[in-house]
């Protein structure tokens, strides 16, 4: 088994789903090469999340803050040169913010997912693999280091008072629980409220706890307050209520979250809640729920031919379908559907 006691350093900013997805590999490279300093350059979200880690030291960099933040960042990190970094994001402001980590290995993506200059940044690549999800692709970057990523684990450091603040939201009565999270931070991914309130009000019918969870942003609000004005039964609104700490706790608390292609899609599938997954704009054999897909509603294919006019399996992998309306691809009866596949599954 490999064996080094040099730092590594791993760069990922964002967004929250992704940055879930690195949690398997920080674990495997602990498993693989303990004793190893590991350092993770992230966003100020992605650190309110994981803050916390056992065993990794985090450097925030605040993308508002450009290249005087770069430098700051340079200054923070500790003296030498770490023995590898692994550069897991392919965006030009992270690939000129690597070139401020001094490492000897810089280690990047191969060919076919490389954009915005990546290139340039680093001299080594992980192993070309189409098709896979990204997950697989985050957790190949262990493998130039000599080790494979052969099994998922989870750990989101999750503290004790977040799991409290979430028990303390409702008494559990029995009632199954359905969560919606209705909003991605791209509108074009999302589904609409009326169609929301229409899975709710089934949901509820056969006795189901229905709860809303998301963010602070307008538009969040917004579309739980119309979600919520369309819905006959009532619901519980938490939306803009937790922070990110309290986010995991929270959705391990429920049976099954309603979600398009967003962060609590994946933070909910680490923590062992099942996903009922909306997908028309992106492809959920690449970024659906890593570890159940059973639940989820993929319109990918008919948006592929609707807005590309060509089926999905002649699209350039990664591809996004994000055009106005191609959420209403899916319909009520689509996600009623699968949640009664869900229930047919699980006895309720």
């Amino acid at each position: 088994m490999p064996a080094t006691s040099s730092p590594l350093c791993l760069l990922r900013l964002s967004a929250l789903g992704d940055v879930t997805h690195v949690v398997p590999l920080v674990r495997t490279l602990q498993q693989g090469l303990p004793g190893t300093p590991l350092h993770w350059v992230i966003d100020k979200a992605g650190h309110k999340l994981l803050d916390g880690l056992p065993g990794v030291h985090f450097h925030v960099y605040d993308k508002n803050t450009g290249l005087a933040g770069m430098r700051a960042l340079r200054r923070e990190l500790p003296e030498g040169r770490f023995e590898a970094l692994l550069q897991m994001q392919v965006a030009l402001r992270a690939n000129v913010l690597s070139a401020f980590i001094p490492a000897r290995r810089r280690i990047g993506y191969d060919t076919s997912r490389s954009k915005d200059l990546h290139g340039l940044f680093i001299n080594e690549r992980i192993p070309d693999r189409p098709g896979i999800h990204v997950l697989d692709a985050i957790g190949s970057f262990c493998e130039p280091l000599g080790l494979k990523q052969t099994e998922v684990n989870w750990d989101l450091a999750t503290p004790a008072d977040a799991h409290a603040w979430a028990a303390a939201q409702w008494q559990d009565d029995g009632r199954q629980v359905l969560m919606i999270s209705p909003c991605s931070s791209h509108k074009r991914r999302n589904w609409y409220a009326e169609r929301y309130a229409a899975l709710a009000d089934h949901a509820a019918a056969q006795g189901w706890r229905v709860v809303l969870c998301g963010g602070r942003s307008d538009l969040e609000r917004d579309t739980t307050d119309a979600i919520l004005a369309a819905m006959q039964h009532p619901a519980l609104d938490l939306v803009g209520k937790d922070t990110l700490k309290q986010l995991p706790a929270l959705l391990a608390r429920a049976n099954l979250l309603v979600t398009p292609d967003s962060g609590p899609m994946h933070i909910a599938n680490a923590v062992g809640t099942k996903v009922l997954g909306l997908h028309a704009a992106s492809n959920p054999a690449r970024s659906g729920p890593y570890s159940d897909r059973r639940y989820c509603v993929d319109r990918y294919d008919d948006a592929a031919r609707r807005y590309l006019h060509k089926p999905a399996s002649a699209l350039k992998w990664g591809t996004k379908i994000e055009f106005d309306e191609v959420m209403s691809l899916i319909t009520v009866e689509d996600a009623i559907a699968a949640f009664e596949r869900y229930r047919s599954d699980h006895g309720h």
